[in-house]
């Protein structure tokens, strides 16, 4: 489970096994077992598995300079500028229906291989995939003359802030107004936004990062579960079990002796 986040840097999926549905501003995606998802920089999305089955996702997360180079140069302003500054290519989905779809999934599969072996070079190998992908979203989907509404825009801006301010203090005390003051908007704004934009609650949300953060300590780290939980903001042993429970469907202890063992074997 990957929460609600964004960052400047594109992003780029390939699905090893199982099936991941992956919201981008707004737009739900079921991405299959060897398909792949280009999110590109700034959009809002999340990652969660489709079904029962474990789905293990490649991610590359990259700076668009590592292609396009400085702002000045023809590669930046020929395909790397129009992808950016275009609202309407929040995502691009690499179904495998057409060929170059297929190559835009190698492309990804390749790239992240390649960053494995870290044989002598693969920087510059990388790049190369890199921007072999770039290129067939340059010439495969080409930027749509359509611009969302202001509204839109507007509450983009103020969800990311008030993501941001979540999770730079998720261990502490949230409150709804903390969360709406973070973004000078009233508390019934705030409420308004986030179902507007993520279909969830800030409170909903909240957990969900905590509970996120914590089965990425309990994964990582052999420190008690007691003292994660606080760690994340959920001091109550017994709350934190039972939202654990509610949100990953097992305990903090079950979570830990399944997925390290996934992770041992994987």
């Amino acid at each position: 489970y990957v929460p609600w986040h964004w960052h400047e840097e594109f992003e780029i999926l390939a699905v090893e096994t199982g099936i991941a549905r992956v919201f981008v501003n707004g737009t739900d995606y079921i991405v299959k077992q060897g398909e792949g998802l280009f999110v590109n920089a700034g959009a809002l999305h999340r990652v969660w598995p489709e079904g029962a089955e474990v789905c293990f996702l490649r991610s590359v997360v990259f700076h668009p300079r590592l292609v396009g180079g400085s702002v000045d140069s023809i590669l930046w302003q020929k395909y790397l500028e129009p992808l950016l500054s275009d609202p309407c290519r929040p995502c691009v989905h690499f179904a495998g229906v057409q060929e170059w779809e297929r190559s835009a999934s190698k492309a990804i599969q390749d790239a992240w291989q390649t960053c494995v072996s870290e044989a002598e070079g693969f920087e510059f190998e990388v790049r190369e995939q890199l921007s072999r992908l770039i290129f067939l979203l340059a010439k495969y989907c080409p930027a749509i003359e359509k611009k969302p509404s202001e509204k839109t825009l507007r509450d983009g801006e103020r969800i990311k802030i008030m993501l941001q301010y979540i999770q730079e203090h998720y261990d502490g005390e949230l409150t709804l107004a903390k969360i709406a003051g973070s973004a000078a908007i009233s508390e019934n704004e705030c409420l308004r936004c986030f179902r507007s934009m993520i279909g969830s609650t800030p409170i909903q949300y909240v957990k969900q990062v905590r509970i996120q953060r914590a089965a990425e300590l309990l994964i990582s780290t052999d420190r008690k579960i007691s003292d994660i939980g606080a760690e994340c903001g959920l001091q109550e042993m017994s709350y934190f079990a039972k939202t654990f429970r509610t949100l990953k469907g097992c305990t903090p202890g079950e979570f830990r002796k399944r997925n390290v063992h996934l992770t041992e074997n994987h």
